[in-house]
């Protein structure tokens, strides 16, 4: 009999069922008689013992649903050391429900911060794997976490959709794409959906060059203009400041966000009609896409292997279209930037996509 504890962690994303489900298919398969106990509400239901042992048929039919059967919270890995507010210590406390179960392995579904977890729980002496999820694809080891193509393709139907009104009424429009640290999807969005200017965090924009994005845009006879801003996009003039002082700067601005503040100085600089567009949480919402589906599929029918061969302390990872593992210390901690030289961005600019710098 074999033991398997699952978690979901952090922010949401569309193939969490679905990786689930490959986790548990790939165990029934190798093996005749396997028990599931999945913890409620991620971190927080191992701290609390608060789980449900699953059956079958909770896997069943939902591959194409969104969302997480076992409900998630975030519980910064800075906050693990420190007790709950009423008074719990969380690693030991973890440990004990762990141990109490007598589980075999836990399999935490999460992004940077859960994987953190996961390896120190690992350095605990638990057995645990690790499975990469988040929208932003920013887990340092994997080309690909699941999540991320799903969310791309709502911000890209955001900026198709934005094209028809943007083009009748002459305006520029403002797409602000979730990524508050890294730029993956509003790249990946904005070529896909033929924006015409690119914000993101790992390269700071000068306003003025939007200016002349805009400008060369309407000397081309084109009257609208459609920018992919990430949320954490950044101006030079920021980035150039030390730390605290930039993030003083930051609370202090009296947008709700870098895309209001972006729309305000083109307005005042053009006059021109500017919108914003904020798809926001609908890009980790609905239903995972065919090709995060497989990638789920594949990452748990390797966690499942990774168990049977008793390879613990693993990051199951994608690299060259290879489902392959990392040690879960190789990659907690670090995040995965758009490099300014990645070859991607280089293609973007070649196709007369401004960057802002």
């Amino acid at each position: 009999m074999k033991r398997i504890g699952m978690l979901t962690s952090g922010g949401d994303c569309q193939a969490l069922n679905a990786t689930m489900r490959g986790v548990v298919k790939g165990l029934n398969t190798l093996y005749k008689n396997v028990e599931i106990y999945g913890f409620l509400e991620g971190y927080k239901g191992l701290i609390y013992g608060n789980y449900r042992k699953l059956k079958p048929e909770d896997f069943s039919g939902i591959l194409t649903k969104g969302g997480t059967i076992l409900g998630t919270s975030r519980q910064p890995f800075k906050m693990m050391g420190f007790p709950t507010d009423d008074g719990i210590e969380k690693v030991p406390a973890m440990k004990e429900t762990y141990n109490k179960l007598k589980l075999d392995c836990l399999v935490v579904l999460g992004g940077n911060g859960s994987q953190k977890t996961a390896n120190l729980l690992s350095e605990e002496g638990l057995n645990v794997i690790g499975l990469p999820k988040t929208i932003d694809n920013d887990i340092w080891g994997t080309d690909m976490t699941f999540g991320f193509q799903s969310a791309v393709d709502i911000a890209t139907d955001t900026i198709d959709c934005i094209h028809t009104t943007a083009e009748s009424h002459s305006r520029v429009f403002v797409v602000e794409v979730m990524g508050h640290k890294v730029g993956w999807i509003t790249l990946h969005a904005g070529i896909a959906g033929g924006a015409d200017v690119i914000l993101i965090p790992e390269i700071p924009y000068d306003i003025k060059n939007v200016y002349k994005a805009i400008e060369n845009r309407a000397k081309e006879g084109k009257k609208f203009t459609i920018l992919a801003v990430a949320e954490g996009a950044i101006s030079k003039e920021l980035a150039d400041l030390p730390k605290k002082e930039r993030k003083a700067k930051i609370a202090e601005s009296p947008y709700p966000s870098v895309a209001y503040e972006i729309a305000d100085q083109i307005q005042k600089k053009f006059g021109a009609d500017v919108r914003v567009t904020v798809p926001g949480h609908t890009q980790r919402g609905g239903s995972p896409d065919s090709y995060d589906r497989v990638l789920s599929s594949r990452l748990g029918a390797k966690a499942a292997e990774l168990i049977k061969d008793k390879d613990f302390g693993k990051l199951v990872v994608m690299k060259n279209g290879i489902v392959d593992t990392i040690p879960l210390a190789e990659s907690a901690g670090k995040l995965k930037y758009v490099s300014p030289d990645d070859q991607l961005v280089q293609n973007a600019k070649t196709l007369g996509i401004c960057f802002g710098d």
